[in-house]
């Protein structure tokens, strides 16, 4: 059992804000609610709080609607932590922490002594009980949200429910407040129904996530699931690469700058020069985009799936010789490659670590080099070199075959240019 929202429409006056929103959320589960400004994050919270009725449709918690609990009841199973924390009165941190046990106090009763221990120990958990004689006033943003999220907890909630919790606070206390809560979903089975601005939070924190836009939803999943280039594209018009962060392997969206989305490029030459890069790592990077930039078609490969080069490719559209994620290069991927080296003009050999699993894209520059294809490689193959000596002995054939041999990438796309006057 859990809190189930089901074809929920809300409004504001005439205008709808809400269409058909249709999710559920377990216990122990941490749900990120996302969207671009304007997508009834907001909205929804109100909606689950009764703070705004739904025009139509139902939200349940534990198969019963929330709408027939009364008030009181209601305060004591539903936590809401707002958007604006902001204080104007003089209390000090326990007494706002207090306020939190009103759904259990009778008129005019006095919180006790059981009461106070709540308090302590819900600040506690939230690491701030040693501001408790503190004015609230002078707390930093930080320390005020983990105070009022504190305060929330001594309602003793099964749900609770933040808006923006992490906005407008240093990176420590965004880690701070996304791990604690995590920590309550796992450690007392809360379910924590949160908006977040910080795609990278919410996918790090996250079990689930719902993509909202224009008062739809349009994804609902696991962070995979839902960041996705496409999804980002649709809902927030903004151009992203998501990759695994190298550390956590949880997605991760970097944002990709306008000036780097490619309009009407100019080739440098009348002929539309063909070059396949052989990198990997990132080490493809930089030169994908700058050659393609500068009008030429490129090509890559071979990269392993998830590679940050093979999501830049994908990006950039490029045609692409792909292996699976962390394996070595196959039988069936070489061939491919050999085939796709045979029509081009150019082959660039990056500056990637060589291991035994990449080997072979040396040896596919040195098909290349026979074939007489240009082939530019980049100096310094000693310290990169993780085969045992097997890949400084391929990059000495190359340059005995006369292969380039380039310090940078301003000196190799000087050599490419001259490549390319030659031709002409």
């Amino acid at each position: 059992m859990g809190l189930k929202v089901e074809d929920v429409d809300a409004c504001y006056g005439a205008r709808q804000v809400l269409a058909s929103i249709n999710f559920e959320a377990a216990r122990g589960e941490f749900l990120g609610i996302i969207g671009p400004n304007g997508s009834g994050k907001t909205t929804l919270l109100r909606a689950i709080t009764r703070i705004l009725y739904p025009a139509k449709g139902a939200i349940m918690l534990d198969g019963r609607s929330i709408y027939g609990l009364d008030a009181r009841e209601f305060a004591r199973r539903f936590a809401l932590v707002p958007q604006d924390t902001a204080v104007n009165f003089e209390f000090s941190a326990l007494d706002i922490v207090l306020m939190g046990r009103n759904p259990y106090l009778n008129r005019w009763e006095l919180e006790s002594k059981k009461d106070i221990e709540i308090a302590r120990e819900c600040m506690e958990l939230t690491s701030c009980w040693h501001l408790a004689d503190r004015p609230i006033t002078e707390l930093s943003g930080g320390e005020r949200q983990l105070v009022v999220i504190a305060r929330a907890l001594t309602q003793e909630p099964d749900v609770l429910l933040l808006d923006e919790p992490t906005s407008h606070l240093d990176i420590n206390y965004q880690i701070e407040i996304m791990e604690l809560l995590k920590r309550l979903t796992t450690e007392k089975r809360l379910i924590v129904i949160a908006v977040i601005h910080d795609l990278n939070l919410a996918a790090l924190y996250c079990d689930r996530l719902v993509l909202l836009h224009r008062g739809r939803v349009v994804a609902i999943g696991n962070p995979d699931q839902v960041l996705t280039p496409e999804h980002i594209k649709t809902t927030f018009g903004a151009d992203v690469i998501v990759n695994r962060h190298v550390i956590t392997n949880h997605c991760h969206v970097s944002p990709v700058p306008a000036s780097a989305i490619l309009h009407d490029v100019k080739p440098e030459s009348d002929h539309r020069t063909t070059v396949h890069l052989i990198c990997g790592g990132g080490t493809g990077a930089p030169l994908m985009h700058s050659l393609t930039m500068k009008g030429y078609e490129v090509s890559a490969g071979v990269l392993n799936m998830l590679d940050t080069d093979y999501e830049l490719a994908q990006f950039l559209r490029l045609r692409v010789v792909r292996e699976a994620p962390f394996s070595p290069i196959g039988e069936k991927a070489f061939r491919e490659l050999l085939t796709l080296i045979r029509n081009v003009d150019v082959v660039i050999v990056c500056d990637m670590p060589i291991g035994m699993g990449n080997l072979r894209n040396l040896e596919a520059a040195a098909v290349a080099s026979e074939m007489g294809k240009p082939v530019l490689i980049f100096n310094g193959i000693e310290t990169r070199d993780f085969t045992g000596g097997e890949a400084t002995k391929l990059f000495d054939a190359l340059k005995n075959r006369g292969a380039i041999p380039v310090r940078d990438t301003m000196e190799l796309l000087d050599k490419l240019r001259d490549i390319i006057e030659d031709r002409e």
